[in-house]
């Protein structure tokens, strides 16, 4: 009987285990969409960009693309106006870029790749032939290192990102589902790919409909949803600080629905938005993870009639340390026009 427990305990523990993705196929699973977005507009093989943010950020662990969401170590430059930190790369304390939001980076590099003469040449090659690419860059200077090529071509054929170069922005989830069966049981994810599937139904059915004009509703009239239906309408959104995921509550909703949905308990829901009851009303922004500990800018002047939790869910950041940054009792209420800091502590007096 020890004997089959634990047999029985072993396999639930490897079938967990082989849902705990590694560093670099997480990245993959995050930043494909915006990989294919980019190879859309840019006609840059969405294999070598990933493959390049891959190697930059070592799967996203980075200090430049953690603190900077830059994906691509891109430096200042003389043009660059934006914000900016220092790092240590070829030289100490190195000027880099820093970006509000991840997807900047990525058309960032995009731009960079197809504004400047060195690589004017990478264009004139077939978008699918990533070998071709990987080489072109290295002779065109994008990196010291020898091995360039060979790096990034590795990385594309270890993890098949070149089938993200046959593929588009309306269909890249499911091509990231066919790399990666097991996102099938991720609700979040099946929730995204959800999404896309109701725009190109959608899509289709306009285009195959046919010209009829129908009798217009009357004025005062209101269409009236199913929960199921409201509830499918929602979108997952991802907030400018540190790219968190969140939604926009469409119309007032029990949270036990919304934890089913997306398969997160309703202790962890209340836990990551600070929620003191389970009845979500039209407009809540609800965050699907736990929220930051600062705020993605220096301050915020105060609305009539703002809380402090409606400006924590606003910003993103936990309400433990809003009122901390503040100085505030917790409980406490802004006044209008309050400067709320977001970043750095209130100056005392």
């Amino acid at each position: 009987m020890k004997k089959i427990i634990f047999a029985f305990a072993i396999l639930m523990l490897s079938k967990f285990q082989a849902q705990t993705w590694k560093t670099e196929d997480q990245y993959i699973q995050k930043f494909a969409p915006f990989a294919v977005e980019e190879m859309e507009k840019y006609k840059i093989p969405a294999s070598i960009t990933l493959a390049q943010g891959l190697l930059e950020t070592g799967g996203g662990q980075s200090r430049l693309a953690i603190q900077g969401n830059n994906h691509f170590g891109i430096k200042c430059k003389e043009d660059w106006t934006g914000k900016t930190m220092t790092h240590t790369d070829d030289a100490p304390n190195e000027c880099f870029r820093v970006y509000d939001d991840p997807r900047d980076s990525y058309e960032d590099h995009s731009k960079f790749l197809a504004y400047r003469k060195y690589y004017q040449n990478l264009f004139k090659l077939d978008m699918q032939d990533y070998r071709s690419w990987a080489h072109g860059l290295k002779k065109a200077g994008y990196a010291t290192n020898p091995r360039y090529a060979y790096i990034l071509i590795d990385k594309i054929e270890k993890y098949k990102l070149y089938e993200f170069d046959k593929t588009n922005s309306k269909e890249v989830f499911y091509a990231v589902l066919k790399l990666y069966p097991g996102l099938q049981n991720d609700r979040i994810f099946m929730a995204q790919l959800d999404q896309t599937k109701s725009v190109r139904n959608s899509e289709i059915k306009a285009n195959e409909a046919p010209q009829t004009v129908f009798a217009q509703p009357k004025k005062n009239e209101k269409l009236t949803l199913s929960k199921t239906e409201i509830l499918n309408s929602i979108l997952i959104k991802s907030h400018p600080n540190e790219n968190r995921r969140f939604i926009i509550i469409p119309e007032d909703l029990d949270l036990e629905s919304v934890s089913k949905k997306f398969g997160i308990s309703e202790s962890r829901l209340m836990k990551w938005n600070e929620l003191d009851g389970n009845q979500l009303r039209k407009n809540d922004i609800l965050f699907l993870e736990s929220k930051s500990s600062s705020g993605n800018v220096a301050t915020y002047q105060t609305q009539s009639g703002e809380s402090m939790h409606d400006i924590s869910q606003k910003f993103g950041i936990k309400l433990k340390k809003l009122y901390s940054k503040n100085r505030m009792d917790f409980g406490q209420q802004p006044k209008p026009g309050q400067l709320i800091y977001l970043q750095e502590k209130k100056p005392r007096g």
